[in-house]
């Protein structure tokens, strides 16, 4: 057994190790939204966790006001440039949680967005507080990205009706959906992950890491892939003057105004 917690200024989280367990805490005030700093940490450590022999579960869950309301737009209103570094990050930490050789079980409490979606999307298991909400306001930031990851927790109009919209759902609806095992007070989010976590916990490491592969390999197309084909579209948006209005207005907190001859 080992209880071993790490924190530091320049990551937005810390992790701990008891009894097989990781817990991974985001806690990047107000909103626990990252720049692409701090997705490489994030996906970095999620990695180490997996590798690390004292680990058999993990856990993400988040302090703060909501679980992650997704990239640092202001990062990428002020420098658009850096939309590749954060596409990378992105693509990391999604990538460190669906192919981590560990169970990945997220905690989710009130928002969950864009990038809050993608680490949803790629865990094994959900469970979620009374007051969580997903969503995917990804068009009205001038993005894309989200999709692959919300269509594997959401059936495929669900996910088009979220994404066009912008409509958030709530915890219920997930739940009645399928995405979300079991649906808690906030009070008890973090007591229901450790549960579920426990009894992965207390099997063989060596069969359920097998598990996880196999589960992995017999799944619909290639994740990574698909997300991969996303961004390629965020990359092409971001040449577009709309996709720059629509930043822009969201950091002045604003109504977009768009050209109507920008329109294809």
């Amino acid at each position: 057994m080992s209880n071993v917690s790490s924190q530091s200024p320049i990551t937005p989280f810390s992790t701990s190790v008891e009894n097989g367990i990781a817990e991974m805490i985001l806690d990047h005030p107000p909103v626990n939204a990252f720049d692409s700093s701090g997705w490489f940490a994030i996906a970095a450590e999620i990695d180490a966790l997996g590798e690390n022999p004292d680990v058999r579960v993990i856990i993400i869950a988040a302090a703060g006001k909501g679980f992650c309301a997704g990239v640092d737009i202001k990062e990428l209103a002020a420098q658009p440039n850096r939309i590749v570094d954060v596409n990378k990050g992105n693509y990391e930490t999604f990538r460190a949680i669906h192919r981590n050789p560990k169970p990945v079980i997220v905690a989710l409490h009130s928002f969950v967005l864009g990038g809050g979606i993608g680490m949803a999307g790629a865990a094994d298991i959900i469970v979620a507080s009374d007051c969580a909400r997903f969503g995917v306001p990804e068009i009205d930031r001038g993005a894309m990205g989200g999709g692959a990851h919300l269509q594997r927790m959401f059936p495929v109009q669900k996910v088009r009706y979220m994404y066009f919209t912008g409509e958030f759902i709530d915890a219920q609806e997930a739940y009645r959906l399928g995405a979300v095992e079991r649906v808690v007070p906030r009070e008890e989010l973090l007591p229901c992950a450790r549960e579920i976590a426990a009894r992965i916990a207390a099997k063989s490491p060596a069969m359920v890491r097998l598990a996880k592969e196999a589960l992995s390999g017999i799944e619909d197309g290639n994740l990574e892939d698909k997300y991969r084909w996303e961004q390629g579209f965020t990359l092409e948006a971001y040449t577009m003057e709309d996709s720059q209005e629509s930043r822009d207005a969201f950091v002045d907190k604003r109504d977009a105004a768009f050209d109507d001859k920008s329109r294809g």
